[in-house]
């Protein structure tokens, strides 16, 4: 076996681990998770299929390349809404996945279903993908290391922000400058989603221990209304308590 089909192998296992931890503590509903699920679907089938553990013709392969390019985008960013800073934010994010698909079909117009085709939206892409993730890495690490919670989101958007510039770099290398280190360059890149899928699927578990106490603190929420819903409303408290209480707790 050759350094390339190794990897190959390990990065499949590794991009199959966020599909199965998704799977197994349901997130695959929850906020904008079934994009990211989509996504390392179809980067594992696209995986399976160049190393040959899915039998298919040369034709299939490079279609499915191509069709793996033109949503990647579409779908990181669409995830990415996940660590959105308010509504606004969120809804020029959705404006931006618009003009993806815009884009993608404006391309498709004028070169046809071909590698000429895909190479300016998947390069628009890979920019506008890495400079969010980096948005969103300054934000959430800032919040890990002060507040000291929501670490599964900075190890989400660490090794989103890693693989996306590595990819970034590779697009360069093969699209731009061409390289005739084809079989380097995909040992790269497997290298690089191993490491990211397995720094994901740590950022994965803790989060949804994060999102389980918010899911239970909703329910409890939801619960107390009902109890208190027909309860008369409490008296304010009075200045004296509210002293009392700030000297307690400070």
């Amino acid at each position: 076996m050759t350094w390339n089909s190794v990897m190959g192998l390990i990065s499949s296992i590794a991009l199959f681990l966020p599909i199965c931890l998704m799977l197994a503590i349901r997130l695959v509903t929850y906020s904008s998770f079934p994009a990211l699920l989509i996504y390392f679907i179809f980067v594992l089938f696209f995986n399976l299929l160049n190393q040959g553990y899915i039998k298919a013709d040369t034709e299939l392969v490079n279609s499915w390349g191509l069709i793996n390019n033109f949503v990647d985008p579409i779908l990181m960013i669409s995830f990415l809404t996940y660590f959105s800073t308010s509504a606004g934010f969120t809804r020029n994010i959705k404006k931006v996945i618009l003009g993806f698909v815009a884009l993608d079909l404006i391309m498709l117009l004028l070169f046809g279903f071909t590698l000429k085709a895909v190479t300016i939206p998947l390069g628009v892409g890979l920019v506008v993908v890495f400079c969010l993730c980096l948005f969103f890495f300054i934000r959430q690490a800032k919040i890990a290391i002060l507040h000291r919670k929501a670490a599964g989101k900075a190890l989400m958007v660490a090794s989103l922000l890693f693989a996306y510039g590595c990819f970034t770099i590779i697009y360069l290398m093969f699209y731009v400058f061409k390289t005739p280190y084809v079989d380097d360059t995909l040992l790269v890149y497997y290298m690089v989603t191993t490491f990211s899928s397995l720094l994901i699927g740590a950022g994965i578990i803790i989060e949804s221990k994060r999102v389980q106490k918010l899911n239970e603190l909703k329910l409890t929420r939801k619960e107390l209304s009902i109890i208190y819903k027909d309860a008369e409303p409490a008296p304010p408290l009075k200045g004296a308590v509210l002293d009392f209480d700030k000297e307690q707790w400070n």
